[in-house]
């Protein structure tokens, strides 16, 4: 029979200035397992806060936002896309090619969003 133990995560927050013995005793015992974030560093959610909600992208630069997002290059999405040639996949970007419900929906599906992103709705 074979057990798995796993350490749980250990999280301290010290507020102030953290004297340097500290820090030097926190190193030698964590080692480079230690992040030290300073200042008050929080994360969140960039798609939850007002300021993202507040952005309007074009469906073009929506769609250049999320083929970047993911990685590719506009005729490796015009390969997913069924072999749609690359400046088709730039006329979409630029405005110069509307972007069709149909089309949206194939973009939403390759890049994981909402057909909505990629509609001037």
């Amino acid at each position: 029979m074979q057990v798995v133990a796993k350490t749980p995560r250990i999280s301290v927050r010290i507020e102030g200035d953290i004297p340097a013995r500290l820090l030097e005793a926190l190193k030698a015992e964590i080692g480079d397992e230690l992040e030290i974030r300073s200042g008050d560093e929080e994360y969140v959610d960039v798609l939850g806060t007002a300021w993202y909600r507040g952005l309007e992208l074009l469906p073009g630069e929506a769609l250049a936002h999320y083929r970047a997002l993911h990685g590719l290059t506009q005729a490796q999405l015009g390969e997913k896309l069924g072999d749609l040639p690359r400046q088709h996949i730039s006329n979409m970007e630029t405005g110069r090619r509307v972007i069709t419900l149909e089309m949206a929906k194939k973009l939403a599906a390759i890049l994981n969003t909402s057909p909505v992103n990629f509609l001037n709705i």
